[in-house]
């Protein structure tokens, strides 16, 4: 059925691909998220000291009692969605990446872009958590929980995926001249060269290249300062290389007498600020009202945990009683 506008759908579009695939994402995303805090919740509401909470907390906690036929289902619930996310991660980006590899725009029109945009995922997506991560663990004091060592793996994680935008950003270039088509060895060149000529340099080649090589060094990656400066540089960086693909992709097309530069309006600037409003002020909402640590997940990794951990050693008091140290 066409919509409002008389216009039929055209189910081979990748826009309406990116339906699909977005919502999807977004549904598991948000059930894996739930899911992983029924545990937390239950613990919430019996330690709730208002009735409004225990009541709020008791309806959210799905009636989770810490049974063995709770753990049971949830493991099982949580294994399930952890396998249907992965392979939606590869997805989704891969069919946004199609909204550009399908067009015929020079810059657009490669095959590179699936993977390309996966790892940018990645990659982005590791940087924001440690932006978020290391303030709350500085504030609130949760260096026990969240340790040099998880630090230093995720640092890795950013440096492998930051190789791998590297990589395809040199891939874009050479495919641009291995070609032969002037269209697209002009696009490139006006990337490097042309009106958003420092978002390139700064942005993609800076933040996103070589900033992370600055992980190569151990002592880079225990540094927090260190950590959250790269972190901050790949923020920036993911935002200007989406920035020149959109807009950059579409100030020099095939009709030089439609060229023009782009300059947000006041109506844009207010909009990107208001979208880090939106996520900030979200953000705040969650760790005041809910758990920052899986406090389910913490309690099965500490030695008492273990149904085999070793007892702690006893000795004989002099009355003849055993007693514990």
């Amino acid at each position: 059925m066409p919509n409002n506008w008389a216009i039929w759908q055209n189910f081979r579009s990748p826009l309406m691909w990116d339906v699909f695939a977005v919502s999807t994402y977004f549904t598991v995303s948000v059930l894996f998220w739930y899911t992983g805090l029924v545990p937390d919740l239950a613990t919430l509401r019996d330690r709730a000291t208002t009735k409004i909470r225990k009541f709020l907390f008791g309806i959210f906690a799905l009636g989770w009692r810490g049974s063995n036929r709770n753990w049971r289902h949830y493991e099982m619930a949580y294994l399930l969605l952890a396998g249907l996310s992965t392979p939606l991660v590869l997805s989704v980006h891969s069919v946004v990446s199609f909204d550009f590899a399908t067009s015929v725009l020079p810059t657009w029109h490669t095959t590179i872009f699936p993977p390309y945009f996966v790892a940018g995922a990645i990659f982005g997506g590791f940087a924001m958590v440690l932006t978020l991560l290391l303030p709350a663990r500085a504030i609130f004091k949760l260096h026990d929980v969240i340790t040099p060592q998880h630090i230093d793996k995720m640092a890795k994680i950013i440096l492998l995926t930051g190789s791998f935008v590297a990589y395809a950003y040199s891939m874009e270039f050479f495919v641009a001249w291995y070609s032969g088509n002037s269209y697209e060895k002009f696009a490139f060149w006006n990337r490097i060269f042309g009106p958003y000529w420092w978002y390139w340099w700064f942005g993609m080649l800076f933040c996103n290249c070589l900033s992370p090589q600055l992980f190569w060094f151990k002592w880079c990656r225990r540094n927090v300062f260190v950590v959250f400066f790269v972190c901050m540089c790949v923020n920036a960086g993911m935002w200007f290389e989406r920035f020149i693909i959109i807009a950059g992709g579409l100030i020099r097309d095939f009709l030089p007498s439609s060229w023009r530069v782009y300059h947000p309006t006041w109506v844009d600037i207010w909009t990107y600020i208001g979208t880090l409003g939106i996520f900030t002020s979200l953000f705040l909402i969650f760790i005041r009202f809910l758990p920052m640590i899986a406090m389910s997940e913490v309690k099965t990794a500490i030695p008492e945990a273990d149904p085999h951990q070793e007892l702690p050693p006893q000795s004989v008091s002099p009355g003849g009683k055993e007693r514990t140290r």
